[in-house]
This record gives structure tokens, sequence and C-alpha cells, in this order.
């Protein structure tokens, strides 16, 4: 594996499931999968996203991704409701793998109150570097 490909933003939380999570203002944080997720995948070839105004429980199945190995649910990595999801996906899908931490993100979900301690639970990219590891 190169450097390139074991890549996990600082800037960035995770979850033990393989999702990232970028807090973008206020409540709001964008969610995908991470590079090293899609690399275990292989080649994306469908994502079902949710609809906007859909609520999720943390941990909750929001999707599924679809890739020539494999089906994956995609997790909800914090209690929130669906406010944007990335459209782009429907048709282009491989997003996920040439840009996991970029223009393959899934969805934008609203967090309700403790967002910040909420986020804050989540590993850090040390953490979640070493989960990778030693997986």
């Amino acid at each position: 594996m190169t450097a390139e490909q074991t890549a996990t933003p600082d800037d960035l939380r995770y979850t033990e499931a393989h999702e990232w999570v970028r807090v973008l203002d206020g409540n709001r944080v964008r969610v995908g999968v991470t590079d090293h997720a899609q690399e275990q995948l292989g080649d994306v070839v469908f994502v079902q996203l949710p609809a906007v105004g859909d609520s999720f429980a943390q941990g909750d199945a929001l999707g599924e991704v679809e890739s020539t190995k494999s089906v994956s649910d995609i997790y909800a990595p914090l209690a929130g409701e669906v406010v944007a999801v990335n459209q782009a996906l429907e048709d282009s899908p491989e997003m996920i793998n040439s840009a996991a931490y970029g223009d393959g993100w899934i969805v934008e979900l609203e967090l309700g109150e403790g967002a910040a301690d909420a986020v804050a639970e989540l590993l850090d990219a040390a953490a979640y570097r070493q989960l990778v590891e030693g997986a």
C-alpha cells in the first residue's frame, strides 16, 4: 500500500465501520466512506442514497454501496437528519473510489443537541489509523 492509499486526513473524525465525518458549520456534518473502505470494496458501481428529510439514529444503515466485490451498508456515524445527498453519485458512483474524501461524499446530516460532544466521541485520525493497521 502506498501512503496515498492509506491517507487518513487529520481534520476528520472516523467510525469503526469506516465512515468519515467532516464538521461543516453549526451542527451540520458531511459523511463519506474512508479511503480504506473504498479500497476494500473494489470498484464501486452503485450507491443507494437516503432521501433528504430522512432521520437516522447513530449506527442505523442509511444507504448501501455496491461494488464489483460486494454490497455494504453505509452507517450513520451520528444521529441526525439528512439535509443533502450527493446526487452526482447516481451517475458516477466511482467517485467514491477516486475521491473518497472529496467529491465522493455520501450525505450531509444536521445533528441535534449535543452534536459537538457526539463528534468528539468518534475516532480521531490517529485512532482510526491504528484500527486499520491492526486489521
